[in-house]
């Protein structure tokens, strides 16, 4: 089984019109896609993640001919949205591909800064090679992993080198991630026997590949 990272990029600036209106909206942003499905009666629901003005939000959902239902829950700084509603030919065609041929979307997928959904899509390798070439008119497709699958949490420990996976987890141990913090850059370092500049270099940079891994 394997494990691919792309970006799905819509030319017209969203998967459906919902979706591009909410894109062009300058007060709100998309974040995540939590999920999306197809139903026997040829509409669609879907699970999703905004922020910014939660007026607007409802207005676009409330106006959409496209949507039959939909319901608003919100969070402190984001916008999370049920909606089940009519799917174009472009939410079709993708998501009956991805069945046909038994290919699994790792949810959520991640609005990218430039509107592009970064998917993992998980599968055998030479099936997902198929499916590329064959994904609908007015969507692009950037291949950015091929892998073996790990789930979310190991995959984020094994992009660490080993010396960093070991302060980690001293880190962890000692109480340094703890709320109120426990413990010091010189506790890790007395736990690992090195320096604590040592283990502060090695925890930005843990830092900084976590972020970036976790960030739309």
């Amino acid at each position: 089984m394997r494990y691919v990272r792309t970006v799905i990029i819509p030319r017209e600036g969203g998967l459906h019109p919902v979706d591009e209106t909410l894109a062009a909206e300058p007060n709100v942003t998309r974040e995540l896609l939590h999920n999306i499905s197809l139903l026997d009666d040829d509409t669609a629901i879907t699970l999703f993640q905004l922020s910014g003005d939660v007026e607007r939000i409802r207005e676009i959902a409330s106006e959409s001919p496209e949507i039959l239902e939909y319901q608003i829950s919100e969070g402190e700084d984001h916008v999370t949205i049920y909606a089940h509603f009519v799917p174009n030919d472009t939410v079709v065609d993708l998501l009956s591909l991805f069945r046909e041929y038994e290919l699994i979307l790792d949810m959520p997928l991640e609005y990218t800064a430039d509107g592009g959904l970064r998917a993992h899509i998980v599968g055998e390798e030479d099936v997902i090679r198929e499916v590329i070439p064959k994904v609908p008119d007015g969507l692009g497709l950037n291949l950015e992993q091929i892998s073996d699958y790990v789930p979310e949490e190991e995959r984020l420990f094994s992009m660490l080198t080993p010396r960093q996976q070991e302060t980690l987890q001293a880190a962890l141990e000692v109480g340094y991630y703890r709320v109120p913090r426990e413990a010091t850059h010189q506790d890790i370092a007395d736990h690992l026997d090195r320096s604590d500049g040592t283990v502060g270099e090695h925890l930005r940079k843990i830092e900084a590949k976590v972020m970036a891994a976790i960030a739309p």
